[in-house]
């Protein structure tokens, strides 16, 4: 095992399967001489030139498009977008062409495509480009959305959605680009739809994924300190959704906390939500808890940013609200 940073996981993924596989292709903006706004593409541009690093117009609607069409005629491309919030300029593509060409082809033509890049809030950056959009895209039949909280998930889960025959959204965030984890020399995959148990536990089962679950570890740490043992579940995909490893944990817990950075109307938590008490009610011992943002547009005001996101001082309130302590 070493240590690496998150962009580096990111790089290394992309890099072996580009070695690995010649129709597959990095384009995006900044993405070749600047080696990726956030550097997760650096020295790409050296080792497999300019044909295959691609540095795109401030265009999303046309490079997406670009990727749509290329991944219909046998090639592989990363589009890397600057953030998800750009990505709505160019969301006709990977909704109306993207999700929908197999099914409207009949099964004749499959879209092997990963859309990735940042999403949610990292910091001051303003209501337009703090948004999550994980659940507005696993709302789309059609897609794969990845969410890697590491790392070590974020390399074995994009060389994954690299080798997929489906489009991905594969989803990051600026705030964890510095991050650092362990990772294996060999290689390895982690497959698409499986969540991972970060942390064993019997009285409470909190799920998260995505930079976010980081307080869902501070709170899991103070409440041991009070006799409290939490499981933390790590969707790492948000769609497929692993609802089997959901059920197993609350059988044990029999209580649920749900952290989720996105807007509290119909999120993945709310699915979760649905789908436990459909499945599981008669293991519930209290009514599910879901932490989401503030019901507004993300402020700039670190003061109030403060209060509109979910931290570790909530989820613990939440744990001992259905624990009833």
């Amino acid at each position: 095992m070493r240590t690496i940073q998150f962009r580096e996981a990111v790089c290394e993924a992309m890099s072996e399967e580009m070695r690995a596989d010649e129709s597959v292709y990095l384009m995006g903006e900044e993405v070749a001489e600047y080696n990726g706004a956030y550097k997760a593409s650096k020295g790409m541009l050296d080792e497999f030139g300019p044909d295959r690093v691609i540095d795109t117009p401030i265009s999303e609607l046309g490079f997406a498009g670009i990727g749509v069409g290329s991944a219909m005629n046998g090639n592989r491309p990363i589009v890397e977008f600057m953030t998800f919030n750009f990505s709505l300029v160019g969301i006709d593509q990977i909704i109306n062409n993207a999700a929908k060409m197999r099914q409207m082809s009949g099964g004749q033509i499959n879209i092997p495509i990963v859309f990735r890049g940042p999403t949610a809030s990292a910091g001051q950056l303003g209501a337009t480009h703090s948004q999550a959009f994980e659940n507005w895209y696993a709302n789309t039949p059609g897609l794969k959305v990845v969410v890697p909280s590491n790392p070590y998930d974020a390399k074995g889960l994009l060389k994954t959605s690299i080798r997929d025959d489906d489009p991905v959204i594969f989803m990051e965030s600026e705030q964890m680009y510095g991050d650092k984890g362990e990772v294996p020399e060999e290689e390895y995959t982690i497959p698409i739809g499986k969540a991972d148990i970060k942390r064993e536990g019997d009285d409470v089962t909190v799920v998260s994924f995505g930079k976010i679950i980081k307080e869902a570890y501070k709170a899991a740490e103070k409440l041991e300190k009070d006799g409290v043992n939490c499981e933390i579940i790590d969707l790492r995909t948000v769609r497929p959704l692993d609802y089997a490893a959901i059920i197993k944990s609350i059988k044990k817990t029999n209580r649920m906390v749900i952290l989720e950075e996105a807007w509290p109307f119909g999120n993945v938590s709310t699915e979760i939500t649905y789908h436990i008490q459909h499945h599981a009610f008669d293991f519930l011992d209290a009514p599910i808890i879901k932490l989401n943002t503030a019901d507004t547009p993300a402020p700039y005001s670190p003061v109030l940013l403060k209060e509109w996101m979910p931290n570790h001082e909530d989820v613990i309130k939440a744990v001992k609200k259905v624990m009833y302590i």
